[in-house]
């Protein structure tokens, strides 16, 4: 599993004018399985994504596509962590410990 943190580079205006198009991006990952959860970050700096993908280098090219990063408007974080404990709601993520 993996956290994606995002982090502005550019002004809220500028941000705001690709909005539309980087909720379309997401919208698009939620109905493809990739995406459980998203936000904003308060103060409103960046958002964070929990996302699932194969491996890093998936999820790391996944980010490359989004608008913000395409408009050279945000910086990713990806941290990858294993889900050896859930909610309920998330059992079908939880993950083992390499043995």
């Amino acid at each position: 599993m993996f956290v994606l943190e995002l982090t502005y580079t550019a002004s809220m205006e500028r941000i705001d004018a690709v909005l539309p198009r980087h909720i379309e991006w997401l919208e698009a990952h939620y109905a493809a399985g990739t995406f459980l959860a998203s936000g904003r970050k308060v103060p409103r700096d960046g958002g964070v994504i929990l996302a699932v993908g194969r491996d890093r280098a998936v999820i790391e090219a996944l980010v490359a596509t989004d608008p913000f990063v395409r408009a050279g408007l945000t910086e990713y974080r990806v941290t990858e962590f294993l889900a050896t404990t859930t909610a309920p709601a998330l059992d079908a993520h939880r993950q083992q410990l390499p043995s």
